[in-house]
Parts: C-alpha cells; sequence; structure tokens
C-alpha cells in the first residue's frame, strides 16, 4: 500500500492525565498545579494498518477550548469529517475541518483541529519511513535552543526560579508578565537579568495590557536588555498593535494575533508586526503552520517559536516545524519544565542542557506506548480527575 492509496480508517481520542511537575501561570489564570494532574488530549489516527498519533494541550486560561470540547469536537465532528478520505490530503482535510467547525472569528477549535492534523502528519512520515521534515523536504537544523520559562510572583522566587533553569542547563529564559502591577512586573523582569545577566531574555504579556501601559513598558524593558516584547495588547486590537509597533523602541511579537495565515497577512499589510511566533496548536496544526511560517519567511518577519506546555508529541511536532524554517531559538517549548510525558516510550525528544534534538526517527520520532495510554485515560466527559 503506497502513501496515495492510505484512507483514513479511524480517529481516537484519549484524555489522559500526566502527571504535573511545576505549577505554572499565565495573566489569564492557571495553566499547571503542583499535585495536580495535567490533562492531554491524545489522538490517534489510523490507515490501512498505519498509525499516527496527535496532541492537544487544553488551557482554558490562554484559549476557550477545554479537554471536553476537544473530545467531543473531534469525535463528533472533525472525526466524521474525514473518515475515508485520503490520508495524504492534508490540505483537503484542512478544508473538511473547516466545513465541520467554521472559523467565525477565531480559527474554529484550533487545538482539536491541531491534534488531529499532527497525527496525520505522523502517520504519513511513519507510512513513508522518515521524519515528517524529510516527507515535507525542509530540515534546516538539527538542534533547537530552549527556554526556561519564568512566572514568579516575587523577585525571591523568581531568582530561585532562574537558579534552578541554570542548574538545568539552561542558557535562555522567557518571563511572563502582565501577571502584576507594573511595577511588580518590571521589578521581577529586573530580577530575571540580576539572576542571568548574560541571557538572552524576552516578555510576554499574554494580551494583559493596553497600548499606553505597553508604551510605557517597552522602554524600561529594552534597558533590562529584553529582546522581545510577546503579545502586549489583546489579540484582536490591530490599531493598538499597530500604534505600539510604531512607537516601540521594543520589538512586537504576536503569538495569540496569529491563529490563521490571513491574520499574519492583515498584519504585514498594515505594517503593523515585528516578529511572528509560530505556534502549532494555536494555529490549528502542522499544515497551517507552514503556511504561516512561510508567509512571515516571504514577507521579511522575523519568526520565533513557542508552545503550549506540551507533552512529547506536540514538543515533537513544533521542532520539526521549527527546523524546517530554521527556527533555532531560544523557542518557548516549556513542557518538559512543567509535565511529565508518561506515555511515551523508547524513541522520544533528547533534551540536552536546556538544547532539544530534533527527531530523526520515521513520523515525528516519538514512540508512544498505548497501553500507558489507556492506563492514564480518564473520561473527562463525566468526572474530573
Amino acid at each position: 500500500m503506497t502513501l496515495a492509496t492510505l484512507s483514513i480508517d479511524q480517529v481516537e481520542t484519549f484524555a489522559v492525565a500526566l502527571p504535573t511537575l511545576r505549577s505554572f501561570g499565565v495573566s489569564g489564570g492557571s495553566v499547571a498545579v503542583a499535585g495536580r494532574p495535567s490533562i492531554r488530549v491524545l489522538v490517534k489516527v489510523s490507515a490501512g494498518g498505519v498509525h499516527g498519533w496527535g496532541e492537544a494541550t487544553p488551557i482554558p486560561a490562554w484559549t476557550y477550548e477545554t479537554a471536553e470540547s476537544i473530545v467531543t469536537t473531534i469525535d463528533r465532528y472533525l472525526a466524521p469529517a474525514i473518515l475515508g478520505r485520503p490520508a495524504f490530503d492534508l490540505d483537503g482535510v484542512t478544508t473538511a475541518f473547516d466545513r465541520a467547525i467554521n472559523r467565525g472569528f477565531s480559527i474554529g477549535a484550533p487545538l482539536a483541529k491541531s491534534a488531529v492534523d499532527i497525527a496525520l502528519n505522523d502517520l504519513l512520515g511513519r507510512a513513508a519511513g522518515v521524519p515528517v521534515g524529510v516527507l515535507w523536504g525542509q530540515r534546516r537544523a538539527e538542534e533547537v535552543q530552549l527556554a526556561w520559562i519564568v512566572s514568579g510572583q516575587t523577585a525571591e522566587e523568581v531568582a530561585d526560579c532562574v537558579a534552578e533553569g541554570r542548574e538545568a542547563g539552561y542558557r535562555a529564559f522567557k518571563v511572563k508578565i502582565g501577571l502584576h502591577a507594573e511595577e511588580t512586573d518590571l521589578a521581577i523582569v529586573a530580577a530575571v537579568r540580576d539572576a542571568a545577566p548574560e541571557a538572552p531574555l524576552w516578555v510576554d504579556a499574554n494580551q494583559a495590557y493596553t497600548c499606553d501601559t505597553a508604551l510605557r513598558l517597552a522602554g524600561r524593558l529594552l534597558d533590562l536588555g529584553v529582546t522581545a516584547f510577546e503579545q502586549p495588547l489583546p489579540a484582536n486590537d490591530v490599531a493598538g498593535l499597530r500604534r505600539l509597533r510604531d512607537s516601540s523602541p521594543l520589538p512586537v511579537a504576536l503569538d495569540e494575533s496569529l491563529r490563521h495565515p490571513t491574520d499574519l497577512a492583515t498584519f504585514v499589510k498594515l505594517g503593523a508586526v515585528d516578529v511572528a511566533i509560530a505556534k502549532v496548536q494555536r494555529s490549528g496544526g502542522l499544515t497551517l503552520s507552514r503556511r504561516l511560517c512561510q508567509l512571515a519567511e516571504d514577507s521579511g518577519v522575523r519568526l520565533m517559536g513557542s508552545g503550549l506546555t506540551d507533552g512529547d508529541i506536540g514538543l515533537a511536532a513544533s521542532l520539526h516545524l521549527f527546523s524546517a524554517y530554521g527556527i533555532t531559538g531560544p523557542v518557548d517549548l516549556n513542557g518538559r519544565q512543567f509535565i511529565d510525558s508518561a506515555y511515551a516510550t523508547g524513541a522520544t525528544v533528547k533534551v540536552t542542557d536546556g538544547v532539544a534534538h530534533v527527531p530523526t526517527g520515521p513520523g515525528l520520532g516519538v514512540e508512544v506506548d498505548e497501553t500507558v495510554v489507556r492506563s492514564l485515560a480518564v473520561d473527562v466527559l463525566t468526572a474530573r480527575p
């Protein structure tokens, strides 16, 4: 059986409870709580005896999708829309998804769509016996530098967090701000700079500020050696982001604003973006993320990389994307910092001293133990773990 003749036989979802290693929060609320399992939705797509795995990271504090909505969206809408379709037809699958769950003002259930799209890319790579980057014909890097994420309440907590990251071999840091008053946010960034004087450092506000507040902060952040100001304003504040980009001494990086490649096209046309963040789940998977990255590259917009506290499947998907477009870091792929991907056995992603090695195995290059997946599975529709 060839790639051209593989058709999608089955799409299965598994909500799994993974061990949480550390607590983590953003301006919208809590992302992970130590001692409480972190839910990830794994997707297994089968075609002609070949399987591929994808993963979604429900974070209601960041976007509207929950574990419950991801499971029902895939099981009741996305899977029926693609059963029997050619597995290679990623473009057609994207169109079928848009018809099943329309984009509306946003992309329409991007996390759910991303999990299935990632699984299909994994399946195709496994069927061909090559990594997905080889399948795409794009593999520009073998290593990607990771950043240690800092999200603390006090300067003392932040210093301890930086020390922990440095001990683990990390040499770049990203600071979550917007959780406090302006002066407290600045004090936390200053504490990180004091603890890591030479390290690459950028900040992420996750839409927490107004344009006036962001403009006040930008110059002071520049004085602290910050290299980029990520998503300071609400995602749809196009006018504010254009004004900020025109006046800020610090490059403005867009994350939540870029749900679809057409969003980036709008910001490019308006001259309202310095840096585009590539994020697989936010953009509905690898297929649309590749379109976004290519548009950024062709438009002369700098690319940075980020993730969603992914498990190892999501981590590998991001690494293949970043490798394809030469995004060598530092990037925010922080899953290893906060959760244990207990489902991944054997071949998985190797991280050494804060540097991730792009997997070389077929597909995503991550081996999933389905027995472990089933043992970790929880029924999120009837009871919380």
